[in-house]
Order: structure tokens, then sequence, then C-alpha cells
């Protein structure tokens, strides 16, 4: 089943593919990720949870998962919750497919499109918690309006989050940290929960490290973590 037509919005993301695939995700691609594949096509189920089997107890979504990192050893480490991953980039989908195959994870299913198609699709108060982390930044100026997270974007994901769940984010830019908080301030949807500098200079635990993380910090660059609750 090919991918879904998204419609006509203003994109949030970059590149759709980069360098051939090997065989081996390339057969990834095409004979795993049907089976994992989010059909939009369909009525979401009801609960949501009967999208996973065997059944799960709760539900993440990760948007932008890049090469699928966190979100495989969170689906390891929390085989009692199902996990929704969006991603658009062909190489990344692959990168998390080999994860999923190789770790043999039966609690991930997967979104390769514009996650906010995803966001439409789902139900009100569907996901217990919801990722966010490393997003493009585009940061020339006349580009920061792709940016996806925003005053729109905040008042989706409190839709389709749960009184109470948790939204994290994170980033190694500044500005995008400052835009993320003055909207999430002017919300009124979501609390910010830190109480200290190291809630939000320090990665807490259990939040396993991406690759954009890491690149950052060689880079000498710091990153914020931010944990917000759903009021």
């Amino acid at each position: 089943m090919p991918r879904q037509q998204e419609p006509n919005r203003q994109r949030t993301y970059g590149r759709r593919k980069g360098h051939r695939l090997s065989a081996r995700k390339q057969a990834l691609i095409d004979t795993l990720l049907p089976r994992l594949r989010v059909d939009l096509g369909e009525v979401p189920p009801q609960p949501l949870a009967a999208l996973f089997a065997p059944p799960v107890t709760s539900i993440a979504l990760e948007i932008g998962f890049g090469a699928g990192e966190h979100l495989a050893a969170q689906a390891a480490g929390r085989p009692e919750r199902g996990f929704i991953g969006c991603d658009v980039f062909l190489n990344g989908v692959a990168a998390l497919l080999s994860r999923i195959d190789k770790a043999g994870l039966r609690n991930v299913r997967v979104h390769d499109g514009d996650a906010r198609a995803l966001l439409d699709w789902l139900g009100d108060a569907s996901l217990d918690q919801v990722f966010i982390l490393f997003p493009d930044p585009w940061p020339k100026k006349r580009h920061q309006k792709r940016r996806l997270i925003s005053p729109e974007m905040l008042r989706t994901l409190a839709r389709v989050m749960k009184k109470g769940a948790e939204l994290r984010m994170a980033s190694d830019i500044p500005d995008y940290v400052r835009t993320v908080l003055l909207a999430v301030y002017r919300s009124h949807l979501f609390d910010w929960r830190a109480e200290a500098p190291g809630d939000w200079r320090e990665r807490p635990a259990g939040w396993p490290e991406t690759r954009y993380e890491a690149k950052a910090l060689r880079e000498g660059r710091d990153c914020c973590y931010l944990t917000f609750t759903r009021r």
C-alpha cells in the first residue's frame, strides 16, 4: 500500500530521500513497512490501542524520529506501550525498520508522511506521550514559518493528548527554544515542568540520546530538554 496523499500544506521538513538504500533496507521498505504503516484511509480503531498486537496499555508518538534510535530504545524498554513513529525521510524510515526487525519489536507502527496528516486522523485524547526531538530548526528568518512547533501545532497536539499526557521537546537552537517556550506560555494548554536549571540543561533519565544530540554536543552546542504536561 503506498503512502497516503497529504494535504497541500507549508512543508515543515526537508528532503524525502538520501543515498540509495541497501538491498536489505529496500526489502524492509517493500515488505515490513506495509505491515507497520498506519492506514489513514481507515477510521481509527476504538480504542486506538487496537492498532497494536499484542495489546498495549498506553500510546506514545514520536514526530521526526530521524534514524529511529530513540524510538527503538523507548519501544524496547516499554513493551507494554505502543509507539507510533512519524518521519518523511525514506532513509530514516529504513533505519528504523532495520532496528525493529533486528530487535523483534512488536509495539511500533509507522507513518512515513507528514505528521500533521496523522494528527488530523487521530481522535481526541488518544495519546499518553509525544516526543519532538531536535526538529529541523529552519534557522534562516525567511524559513522560520516552516518550523514544526507553532501555536497551531500546540493546539493540535493538545487535542490528541490526554489530560496529564507528557510532551518532550529538545533542541540545540536557543532561538527555537525561546519560541517554543513563548508559544507554550501563550497557549495555556501545557505546563512546563522545569523547577531548576538542571531540569532543562541535563537530559533526564529514561530519555535515550539521539544522533542529532550527539552531533550537537560534539560541535560544542548546548542542548535544551523541555518537558511539558497537558493541562
